[in-house]
């Protein structure tokens, strides 16, 4: 009898695991927190707990979509569009995308700072900044021959038109095809927009003002954030819905917590 429970028991599949992409960022400075360990990380699935088995960070390539304020009020972050091009390094890419009432691509994938600054020179301003369609779209289409990480870096006035698409479907499309957002706004006003995008979508959203005041090289911490992350390995497959939450329980500072499934 027992050699036939153990027999069968061998043909049983093995419990799943599943693997989770999250950002962990001071909340205030935007300071990567690079020293955690599986067991300082809590998942819940749609409130149900799930089992870190393992954390590992690491650091590699991005490729980036750069969405541009093009609106009325889209001037105001043209120099810190100017200086995240400057951190493209390497076999990094990143393409350009001018947004206003609708979004329009003026720098397909590139490694030339010159060619996405002079895409940023030419951007005329005018109209409502609908900041979601262009999240949206540019998670649909935009990273087809994307390498290494998929990164939508938002640089946004902080302000929102009338967008046809809501923020959880805009999340979803982020999720679908494996985008992480990364938003970085020059006024506070839909704060709360741009940090349920950020941990929707395993990304972080910045404060250009706050992380200004907190370091000489906001758009270096801001890559930095974008090319580190963690792999967790959770127990048992996940919904990978909006309802997974990753948090870190026991931190002694604010942190901004972001997961992204990938299995």
């Amino acid at each position: 009898m027992r050699a036939a429970i153990l027999a069968l028991a061998a043909c049983l599949p093995l419990a799943a695991s599943s693997k989770i992409l999250v950002t962990v960022v001071e909340q205030k400075t935007g300071l990567p927190v690079t020293d955690l360990k599986a067991s300082d990380f809590a998942v819940l699935d749609d409130k149900i707990p799930r089992t870190v088995e393992a954390a590992a960070y690491e650091t590699g390539p991005v490729d980036a979509m750069l969405l541009v304020d093009a609106s009325l009020a889209g001037e105001m972050v043209r120099g810190t569009a100017g200086s995240l091009i400057g951190e493209l390094a390497g076999k990094e890419q990143m393409g350009l995308v001018a947004y206003h009432s609708s979004p329009d691509l003026l720098q397909d994938f590139t490694s030339s700072h010159e060619a996405l600054l002079r895409a940023l020179s030419g951007i005329k301003y005018g109209n409502d900044p609908r900041v979601l369609d262009a999240v949206y779209a540019a998670a649909d289409g935009g990273f087809a021959n994307a390498t290494y990480r998929r990164v939508i870096l938002l640089v946004t006035s902080g302000l929102e038109g009338n967008s046809r698409v809501s923020e959880k479907a805009v999340a979803q499309m982020c999720r679908k095809n494996g985008v992480s957002v990364f938003p970085v706004y020059a006024t506070g006003r839909e704060r709360g927009m741009f940090e349920f995008l950020a941990r929707q979508t395993g990304g972080a959203s910045f404060s250009a003002v706050s992380v200004g005041k907190n370091t000489d090289k906001p758009s270096a911490r801001i890559f930095e954030a974008m090319r580190g992350r963690y792999e967790l390995t959770v127990s048992g497959n996940l919904a990978l819905g909006e309802k997974l939450k990753v948090e870190v329980p026991g931190a002694a500072r604010k942190l901004l917590v972001s997961a992204l499934p990938l299995d």
